[in-house]
């Protein structure tokens, strides 16, 4: 199965590797919105945002750089004390997101990243980091989500607060060069289902890989951490249906999607696990442009979505 298709999403999703670089390469300008060592700190967004928040937030505390929570931000808990907060909002309009840092203005320092400079956002954080560079047309997000959690993990490395077993970003760049070009396995695109496993920092690439799935292809997809999948989840499993690990699998789990008869998505190496979780959710990336124009959806014009959500008056 080819590598690259003929959609934006499909190019956007290419780029991937070339713009982690240049979120990296971006760090010395962009620091001063991000969290210091020992900061107790909060990160808010909305849908991918949040996700990506959530995998931020586990590598940061558990690298030991600083108690770090994850909130959406509409659900944000007003009152209690963070040294800083750190909101993710690629379009800089997102109401929820601007409201929440309004209300802490003068508060409690606020930092944002966003990939437009000409946006609202602008005033209602202390201080941003742009990554315009990594800006998409398509309304499904991809390269931006993914270069936020790479500008994060450089940041995190640059300060030695990398978490045991995460891998540097150059080696994660690598394999996401080989993401992009590796074939996906053919069997997989036909599936009537798909369950998305992480353990740690990877819940929030599980999470985020089963919304792609759904805004793009409109596909039936879960997402669990991994030692939950035995307690519900895989009664769901079967002949026809998908487990995707991010990360290794814990112990044993391979042969439980082997014995009800589900499929186990491994890599070009027949591996499941092996790539860099992150560069792994660009497969899943691509897994969810090629379901949805199996299923005669247009991938940079999902059904029902648009890309910020703009309320009238702050207001649902």
């Amino acid at each position: 199965m080819s590598a690259i298709g003929s959609s934006r999403t499909s190019a956007e999703i290419a780029s991937q590797p070339a713009v982690w670089r240049q979120a990296a390469a971006s760090l010395p300008r962009q620091a001063s919105a991000l969290p210091r060592r020992g900061e107790r700190v909060a990160v808010v967004g909305c849908g991918t945002s949040w996700f990506m928040a959530q995998s931020y937030a586990v590598l940061r505390e558990t690298g030991g750089h600083g108690e770090t929570d994850a909130f959406a931000a509409s659900e944000f808990p007003v009152g209690r004390r963070y040294d800083r907060v750190l909101a993710i909002t690629r379009s800089g309009t997102t109401t929820e997101v601007l409201d929440l840092l309004h209300r802490l203005k003068g508060t409690v320092a606020t930092g944002a990243v966003t990939a437009d400079p000409d946006t609202p956002v602008m005033r209602a954080a202390d201080a941003v980091a742009v990554l315009d560079f990594a800006d998409e047309e398509s309304v499904v997000q991809t390269r931006f989500a993914t270069a936020n959690l790479a500008l994060l993990r450089a940041h995190l490395e640059s300060e030695n607060a990398l978490p045991a077993g995460v891998l540097p970003l150059d080696d994660a760049v690598r394999d996401a060069e080989r993401a992009v070009s590796e074939p996906l396995d053919a069997a997989v695109p036909g599936a009537e289902q798909f369950t998305f496993l992480g353990t740690g920092w990877t819940c929030g690439l599980a999470l985020e890989a089963a919304l792609k799935m759904r805004e793009a292809a409109g596909a039936w997809t879960e997402a669990y951490p991994a030692m939950e999948y035995r307690h519900g989840p895989i009664s769901i499993t079967g002949p026809g249906r998908v487990t995707w690990a991010f990360g290794r699998l814990p112990e044993g789990l391979a042969g439980d999607v082997d014995r009800v008869g589900g499929t186990l998505v491994a890599d070009s190496t027949g591996v499941a696990g092996s790539l860099d979780p992150l560069a792994d959710l660009i497969r899943a990336q691509r897994l969810a442009v090629v379901c949805a124009e199996a299923r005669g959806h247009d991938p940079d014009r999902p059904r029902n979505l648009t890309r910020s959500v703009v309320l009238e008056d702050g207001r649902a």
